[in-house]
């Protein structure tokens, strides 16, 4: 029980540092907040992540390539030119290392206006700190773990990022049901996104990538952003305009 309780609980912070930073703040700019408040997400996203970081200026580029060019060949990680997922994340993966190394020429639009902190950068994208923190889940695994089968999910504290990726940019192109015609075979795959917090609303988020809600109709809902609507009214972090 504790560790299947562990695997949920690192699966949601980290899924929450994504989607509500890495995103919806790094990416989009759906809202502000200080540099106080953007520093201490930033560490958020690095420690809940552990050792899969995903790099927040690199994330913002090819997020932002994505919308850009969605579903065609120039886009990152479009589902429709591979046979299966494992295939797209290693393209996605050299796409991103590129751009995190700085071996490629972005295009100015895309690559500005996100958050940026170098010295945290160094540490958490150090292989000394992303096998410290692999050391520190087979720790936890070793001292809580009461059946041989549970070490099987090691992988997924390992990789965690990653597969929150994939699984949001397979899964919102190509299962599920369409609300707008967005010019791309993005797609919403659940009605009660609680699986990914909001992010398998992709055909919403497509239409209206600004939008911080990312459910359109009635009967859809989207776990963040009754989280947002709380940070907003603490004052943590400052929606320019709250749509429903």
């Amino acid at each position: 029980m504790i560790i299947l309780l562990f695997l949920i609980l690192h699966w949601y912070l980290s899924l929450f540092g994504q989607t509500f930073f890495l995103h919806r703040y790094g990416a989009h700019k759906m809202f502000t907040m200080n540099k106080f408040w953007e520093k201490f997400f930033y560490i958020f996203a690095w420690v809940t992540q552990g050792s899969s970081y995903l790099n927040p200026r690199a994330y913002a580029i090819l997020h932002r390539m994505h919308h850009a060019y969605s579903d065609t060949e120039q886009d990152p990680h479009t589902p429709h030119f591979f046979k299966e997922v494992f295939t797209m994340m290693m393209h996605t993966k050299k796409i991103y290392n590129d751009v995190l190394n700085k071996r490629v020429v972005i295009e100015e639009k895309f690559d500005r206006n996100f958050p940026e902190y170098p010295a945290i950068d160094r540490i958490a994208d150090s292989w000394y700190t992303r096998i410290g923190f692999g050391a520190v889940y087979v720790a936890f695994y070793a001292v809580f773990a009461n059946h041989w089968w549970m070490f099987l999910l090691l992988p997924i504290h390992f990789l965690i990022g990653p597969i929150h990726g994939a699984i949001v940019n397979w899964a919102g192109h190509k299962y599920g049901y369409r609300n707008f015609e967005s010019g791309d075979k993005s797609k919403n795959t659940l009605f009660l996104d609680i699986l990914m917090m909001g992010e398998l609303f992709q055909n919403n988020h497509h239409h209206a990538g600004s939008k911080p809600n990312f459910a359109a109709k009635w009967y859809e809902f989207d776990p963040t952003y009754p989280i947002i609507l709380l940070l907003d009214k603490l004052r943590i972090i400052k929606l320019a305009r709250v749509k429903a």
